[in-house]
């Protein structure tokens, strides 16, 4: 059980799925398969060493501190006022896995505010200018945050934990495919299948050249994993859909 674990197991765990998800990414698209991927290479050039190097410094900081929020929700007095469950048959099932959907949809509002806040320009270089120096962002960029936006990025367990009936297993799901897609997102390359761009749902979930867009242009495509906040509100980049079809010839 989580509340049996300590504070280096948790900082463990959350090292061992960043430099799982992100080595196997940048092994395969930054080194072996280089060449065959150059195509649905959002930017030409590649970052420099020096780059890789100050994205995972920056990301072991973030991984201190996210650690920090698991051992909160599971080590702290706070976790009485949650509503983790550790029963199995207090919810089905479909509950379980619903709980991850709308911890996702939690999380992707949250983020959109947060991160929009964090391009305001008197918080801009406090919170957001470190993420923000991978201009062209490899999947080491991750959890490249300033400490302070870490605390503002992982506060979003904290919401879900407060708003919904959640099991552990529901919460691992959810930090894990927040991860995977948070890769994706700083991958570099767009491996969006065509077939599903093509369809409406499909244009409706973020993609990484939404993001290397954001990180490239600093404005405009502030969501995570879907564009219904940027399309709401009219933040997506205007030469986003120009882009995404030159990659992948639509």
């Amino acid at each position: 059980m989580m509340e049996e674990r300590s504070y280096p197991f948790f900082l463990f765990l959350m090292a061992l799925r960043y430099f799982v998800f992100a080595g196997i990414a940048f092994s395969l698209f930054y080194i072996l398969f280089k060449r065959n991927f150059i195509k649905i290479k959002i930017q030409k050039l590649f970052p420099k060493r020096k780059d890789y190097r100050r994205e995972i410094g920056f990301s072991f900081l973030t991984m201190v501190i996210f650690s920090l929020y698991a051992a909160l929700i599971f080590k702290s007095p706070l976790s009485e006022f949650t509503k983790i469950y550790r029963d199995f048959s207090e919810h089905s099932i479909w509950y379980v896995i619903f709980s991850v959907i709308l911890a996702i949809l939690i999380h992707d509002t949250y983020f959109y505010w947060t991160h929009r806040m964090m391009h305001h320009p008197k918080l801009f270089k406090y919170f957001h200018l470190v993420h923000h120096k991978s201009t062209n962002p490899s999947p080491w960029a991750s959890y490249s945050f300033h400490p302070l936006e870490a605390l503002v990025e992982g506060g979003v367990i904290l919401v879900v934990v407060m708003l919904i009936p959640i099991h552990p297993v529901a919460i691992a799901l959810f930090m894990i495919f927040m991860l995977s897609y948070n890769v994706y997102g700083h991958l570099g390359f767009e491996i969006f299948p065509r077939w599903l761009l093509k369809t409406k749902l499909g244009s409706w979930f973020n993609t990484s050249t939404n993001h290397n867009m954001h990180h490239h242009y600093f404005k405009g495509n502030y969501g995570l994993y879907f564009r219904f906040w940027d399309q709401l509100m009219g933040t997506t980049h205007p030469k986003y859909q120009e882009t995404l079809n030159q990659l992948k010839n639509l």
